[in-house]
C-alpha cells in the first residue's frame, strides 16, 4: 500500500515528511538535507535542475533560473524558456516531482498520495493551482491544508492539553496568523489573517537594494544591470540576513563581482543588525495589522493565549520576535521546529486520512480503539460575496466560517423578461465587488422570461475541506438544474493540465535516460582512461595487430561520444555507448600483461 506523505511546499524551500512508527518523520533529500530549495532552472543542453542542484549553478545560469515561483500561484504568469512558456503549476510541480521521488528513494516504493500544504490566505484559485500541481507531479492530492493549522497540529502531537495557541508564520513568501483551540482531539481554528506578499523574500530584496546602491556609489556600477552580478548580491543578502540572526554584524566579500575599464570590482562591507533593523522595520511592523485582526476575530485578548508558536525561517529574524513579544506579550514558543513542523503536521493529517482515523496519544499517533479520530476544523480565509446591482459585493460566507461549508442563496432578474444572468463570485472584504478578487463567473441560461425579480434562482456554494470552492445553480421555477460555465482564466484548463501531465512523464523518461547517459559517459570515460594508459606503457611490446586494434577501439569510442548530444539521444545511443566501452576494456585487459 502506496506511504502518504506530507508536503510543504515552501516559497524558498520545501520540506516532505511521512509518519513511521506513529510519528512524523522528515524525508531527506538525495544530499542528505531536510529541507529542498524551492528553485527550478534549465540548462542550455535541455536539463532540468530542481532544489540544490538549481541553486548552485544559479549565478552563472540566472536567466534560466526560477525561484519563489509559490508567489505566482494562481496568476496568469509564465515562465518562457526556449521558446516554452512555463505555468506557475508546471514549475511548482517540477520541485513537487522531485520531492517525490526523494521520499520514493526513502520508502523504498512508489509514491502517490500526498497531503500539500498552503498559506492560510491562498484563495480558491491558489489553492486549485495547488492541487493542479500535484496532478501534474502524479501526485493525488487528499487534502490541501493550511499552514497554520499543519504546523499547530505538529505542536498538538506532543501538547495536546486544552489551550489555545496563536501560530505566527513568516516563511519565505507569505504571512499568516492564526488563533487555533486544541483540546479533547480537536484542532479548531478560531480566526485567519496574513499577508500574502510578506515574507524573507522581502527581507533579502531590501539588503540588496543596499548593496547595490553601494556599490553603485563607491565603483560606478549598478549590479541591478547585470542579472550574474545581481544573483552573487542576493545571495549574499540572504546569507548577511541569516548570519544577523545570531551576530551583532555580517561581513560581505563579493570579490570580482564583475570588471569596470578593465579593473576588477571588489567590493567589501559589514552590515550590522541596527542598519537591517532599520532597513526591514516596515515590513516587521506589517506583521502586526494581521495578528490584532486575527485575535478581534476569535474574540480574545492576548492575555487568553496560552502559547505563541513560531514557523516559518523569517521567525528567527531577532526583530521578528521583538515584534510577538510586544503585540502578546508572551515569549515565543520554539518547542518545534519552525522549518519542518508544517511538513510534519501534513504527514500526520496524511496519515490520520489514510488510517480510518489516528488520535493523540504521548506524543504520537495511534489508532483509536473505537472512537472518533484526530479532527482538524479549519476556516474559510476570505468572505464570499456575490456582484449585485450597482457593484456591490453582497456577503454570503463570513471569513473565518468553519469547514466544510454549504450555503445557499436566492436571487432574482434585476431587469424585465431576461432570459440568463450572470453571476460574479468575489472573495475579499471590500464593499465594491471591484475591490475583491474575481473568482469565477457564473452565467446561468434558460430562464423563464418573466418580469424583474420573478425568477427565482438558488446559487448554491459548497467548499469542501480543501478550501476549494464548487458551484452550482437551479432555476427554482422549473426545479431543472441548469448548466453554469466557469470563467478562471487563471485557473488551467483540464487540456493544459492533461498536457503538463504527459509532459511531465515524458520528462521523467528523458531524465531517465539521462541518468544512463551521464552514467554510461563516465564509465565509457574511465574505459578511455585505463586503455590509453595500457597503450602507453605497453606500446613497445604490443604485437602490431593489437596495438592497432587497440587504436581503432580507443578512436571508435572517443568519435562516439564527442557527437553524442544529450538533449536528442535515447536509449538505443546509451546502449551504443556501452557495448563500445564493453568492446575497448576487452580489448585492454587483453594487452594490459604487456604493460608490466
Amino acid at each position: 500500500m502506496s506511504r502518504v506523505i506530507g508536503i510543504d511546499l515552501g516559497t524558498t524551500n520545501s520540506c516532505v515528511s511521512v509518519v513511521e512508527g506513529g510519528k512524523p518523520v522528515i524525508i531527506p533529500n538525495e544530499n542528505g538535507g531536510r529541507t529542498t530549495p524551492s528553485v527550478v532552472s534549465f540548462t542550455k543542453e535541455g536539463e532540468r535542475l530542481v532544489g540544490d542542484a538549481a541553486v548552485r549553478q544559479a549565478v552563472v545560469n540566472s536567466a534560466r533560473t526560477v525561484r519563489s515561483v509559490k508567489r505566482r500561484m494562481g496568476t496568469d504568469w509564465r515562465f518562457t524558456v526556449d521558446g516554452r512558456a512555463f505555468t506557475p503549476q508546471e514549475i511548482s510541480a517540477m520541485i513537487l516531482s522531485k520531492l517525490r521521488s526523494d521520499a520514493e528513494s526513502f520508502l523504498g516504493g512508489p509514491v502517490t498520495d500526498a497531503v500539500i500544504t498552503v498559506p492560510a490566505y491562498f484563495n480558491d484559485i491558489q489553492r486549485q493551482a495547488t492541487k493542479d500541481a500535484g496532478r501534474i507531479a502524479g501526485l493525488n492530492v487528499l487534502r490541501i491544508i493550511n499552514e497554520p493549522t499543519s504546523a499547530a497540529l505538529a505542536y498538538g502531537l506532543d501538547n495536546g492539553a486544552a489551550q489555545k495557541v496563536m501560530v505566527y508564520d513568516l516563511g519565505g513568501g507569505t504571512f499568516d496568523v492564526s488563533v487555533i483551540e486544541i483540546g479533547g482531539g480537536v484542532i479548531e481554528v478560531l480566526a485567519t489573517n496574513g499577508d500574502n506578499h510578506l515574507g524573507g523574500d522581502d527581507f533579502d530584496e531590501v539588503i540588496t537594494e543596499e548593496l547595490c546602491s553601494l556599490i553603485k556609489s563607491q565603483h560606478r556600477f549598478d549590479p541591478r544591470r547585470d542579472p550574474a552580478a545581481l544573483q552573487r548580491v542576493r545571495d549574499a543578502a540572504e546569507q548577511a540576513k541569516k548570519e544577523l540572526s545570531a551576530s551583532q554584524a555580517a561581513y560581505i566579500s563579493l570579490p570580482y563581482l564583475t570588471t569596470v575599464r578593465g579593473e576588477p570590482v571588489n567590493f567589501e562591507h559589514t552590515l550590522t543588525r541596527a542598519r537591517f533593523n532599520e532597513l526591514t522595520r516596515h515590513l516587521v511592523e506589517r506583521t502586526a495589522g494581521p495578528v490584532r485582526a486575527a485575535l478581534a476575530d476569535a474574540g480574545l485578548s492576548p492575555i487568553e493565549l496560552s502559547r505563541v508558536i513560531l514557523v516559518g525561517g523569517s521567525t528567527r529574524i531577532p526583530a521578528v520576535q521583538d515584534e510577538v513579544r510586544k503585540l502578546t506579550g508572551k515569549e515565543p514558543s520554539r518547542s518545534i521546529n519552525p522549518d519542518e513542523c508544517v511538513a510534519q503536521g501534513a504527514a500526520a493529517q496524511g496519515s490520520n486520512l489514510s488510517g480510518g482515523g489516528l488520535v493523540l496519544s504521548n506524543g504520537a499517533l495511534r489508532r483509536p480503539s473505537g472512537g472518533s479520530g484526530l479532527l482538524l476544523l479549519d476556516v474559510t480565509p476570505l468572505s464570499l460575496s456575490i456582484e449585485t446591482v450597482g457593484g456591490v459585493a453582497t456577503r454570503l460566507v463570513e471569513r473565518n466560517t468553519t469547514l466544510p461549508v454549504h450555503y445557499s442563496k436566492v436571487f432574482s432578474t434585476a431587469a424585465p423578461y431576461q432570459s440568463n444572468v450572470e453571476i460574479n463570485v468575489l472573495q475579499g472584504e471590500r464593499p465594491m465587488a471591484r475591490d475583491n478578487k474575481s473568482i469565477g463567473k457564473f452565467r446561468l441560461n434558460g430562464i423563464r422570461r418573466a418580469p424583474a425579480g420573478v425568477p427565482q434562482i438558488e446559487v448554491t456554494f459548497d467548499i469542501d475541506a480543501n478550501g476549494i470552492l464548487k458551484v452550482t445553480a437551479r432555476d427554482l421555477d422549473t426545479r431543472q438544474e441548469q448548466s453554469i460555465t466557469i470563467s478562471g482564466a487563471e485557473r488551467m484548463s483540464e487540456a493544459e493540465i492533461d498536457a503538463a501531465i504527459r509532459d511531465a512523464r515524458r520528462y521523467a523518461a528523458q531524465d531517465g535516460v539521462r541518468r544512463s547517459l551521464l552514467e554510461a559517459n563516465a564509465e565509457a570515460n574511465r574505459t578511455l582512461a585505463d586503455a590509453r594508459k595500457v597503450l602507453e606503457r605497453a606500446k613497445k611490446k604490443l604485437p602490431k595487430e593489437e596495438k592497432r586494434t587497440l587504436k581503432s577501439g580507443i578512436s571508435d569510442l572517443e568519435k562516439l561520444l564527442a557527437s553524442e548530444k544529450p538533449d536528442r539521444m535515447g536509449e538505443s545511443d546509451v546502449t551504443r555507448i556501452k557495448e563500445a566501452a564493453d568492446r575497448l576494456r576487452a580489448m585492454s585487459d587483453r594487452c594490459a600483461p604487456y604493460a608490466e
